[in-house]
């Protein structure tokens, strides 16, 4: 069954049926790709979480701290976010759920 209800309806035996098809797999394709949207979404959440560490220390440094060395490890925990490091996919888990959400979307 879709969000807007069965496709159609079929007289069965003088008694009047929803018809369920193609569309009634849809609904569940929508809720397990925004499902998996949302728990992309909610990972970048926590990983920017690392972004902001790394740049309130850029933002606290003092005169005779290492900003190149600071800067570095910014870059590298943005890398890190937006591609997923070693372990993970980042932003590109999130950017390839999105797309697909919106692909089932346009149907």
């Amino acid at each position: 069954m879709t969000p807007e209800g069965p496709i159609g309806t079929a007289c069965l035996f003088g008694i009047m049926r929803p018809v369920l098809g193609y569309r009634a797999g849809m609904s569940n394709d929508m809720e397990e790709a925004r499902k998996e949207l949302d728990q992309e979404f909610n990972q970048f959440r926590e990983n920017l979480g690392k972004i902001y560490e790394k740049l309130e220390r850029v933002s606290q440094a003092a005169p005779t701290d290492d900003i190149s060395a600071l800067l570095k490890e910014l870059e590298d925990t943005v890398g890190k976010v937006r591609t997923g490091g070693l372990v993970g996919s980042g932003a590109k888990g999130h950017r390839e759920a999105r797309e697909r959400y919106l692909e089932l979307q346009r149907k």
